[in-house]
């Protein structure tokens, strides 16, 4: 009885015509005024606090900056060792990819944008442009042995620039095949800013697809330096970070969240930390997910739709209204 009287109450209180006092309202002359002071506020603020427009990152300014860096990898993408080598799909068969339990999703989605490092990365470039004669030899070369033989040749040459710390002119004599000539051509060819743009998606004049680029230069150590340096590692909240301190893209919280914490950050080679460490792109992606999909059908979870009403913080701020309701009742 007592809530039918709250409900007529409130119902006529909302139906009820207004008779306090009115004054003239132009809405059109304030969104004007609004509109531009918000105008003159963010053209103020944005030449304060605007995201900076850093200069692009090319392999160019890779192979200048970080020669040696750049030649390992190239080695490592012949050799077949590189990250994007042994990444698995949607790009190649090179290793199992990320799962979820016992559910693999990477190989379940197939190899749907095929990349062969040593070609499209090394060979294929060398290829587009005119070479000096080492260098069309050693492709002849290449391209004229089996696939077991430039394995061997480039495994072997890799290992032994691992034992020189990286540094080519340090590698003791060996059967290298034509891998130094190959990466030292291809290192000469990007600090010339020939390699940019080269890999780009062949037969379209304007290309939007940097696969190639992003996979080629994730697997030196000279993006990985630059994200390190304007703040975008996992660790420092990059993922939802323009470059340096700048905020970016808020919505990516609820995702940048879960790489914060050390059990998605494990150093270790084994156990569950290690596991939800090499998985963590999938596993965070299905706990936001979840998130998402019970705020979204928050109104048909039974006790959880209840939560507002049970904790009744609506009635703390409206509680003026309240009062003069129960008393109206």
């Amino acid at each position: 009885m007592r809530d039918a009287s709250l409900r007529a109450a409130q119902h006529e209180l909302e139906t009820t015509h207004w008779r306090g006092p009115v004054r003239r309202y132009d809405i059109v002359k304030e969104g004007v005024i609004a509109f531009a002071v918000v105008a003159v506020v963010v053209v103020g603020l944005s030449s304060f606090l605007g995201s900076p427009d850093e200069p692009a990152l090319t392999f160019q300014g890779w192979a200048t900056a970080m020669p040696n860096d750049f030649y390992d990898t190239t080695v490592s993408e012949l050799a077949g060792t590189s990250e994007s080598a042994t990444y698995g799909p949607p790009y190649n068969d090179g290793g199992t990819g990320q799962t979820l339990g016992p559910i693999n999703l990477q190989a379940l989605a197939g190899i749907r944008i095929p990349v062969d490092p040593a070609n499209d990365f090394v060979i294929q470039p060398l290829q587009t442009q005119q070479q000096p004669a080492d260098v069309v030899a050693a492709l002849d070369q290449w391209t004229g042995a089996t696939a077991e033989q430039q394995s061997l040749w480039a495994s072997t040459y890799e290992t032994a620039l691992g034992a020189a710390d990286g540094d080519p002119t340090a590698v003791g004599d060996g059967d290298y095949g034509p891998v130094p000539v190959l990466a030292s051509g291809l290192e000469q060819m990007a600090a010339s800013g020939a390699l940019d743009g080269v890999l780009a998606a062949p037969g379209s004049f304007y290309s939007t697809d940097n696969t190639k680029q992003i996979l080629f230069m994730g697997d030196g150590g000279y993006l990985d330096a630059a994200a390190s340096a304007n703040e975008l590692q996992g660790n420092q909240w990059g993922m939802m970070n323009e470059t340096g301190a700048y905020p970016g893209q808020q919505w990516l919280a609820p995702f940048s969240f879960w790489y914060q914490l050390p059990i998605f950050n494990s150093e270790a080679d084994s156990g569950f930390a290690a596991n939800l460490t090499a998985n963590a792109d999938i596993v965070i992606m299905v706990i936001v997910v979840v998130f998402t999909l019970v705020v979204m059908l928050l109104p048909f979870i039974p006790g959880l739709r209840d939560l507002p009403r049970a904790i009744g913080l609506h009635r703390v701020i409206w509680r003026r209204y309240y009062a003069g309701a129960k008393e109206r009742a």
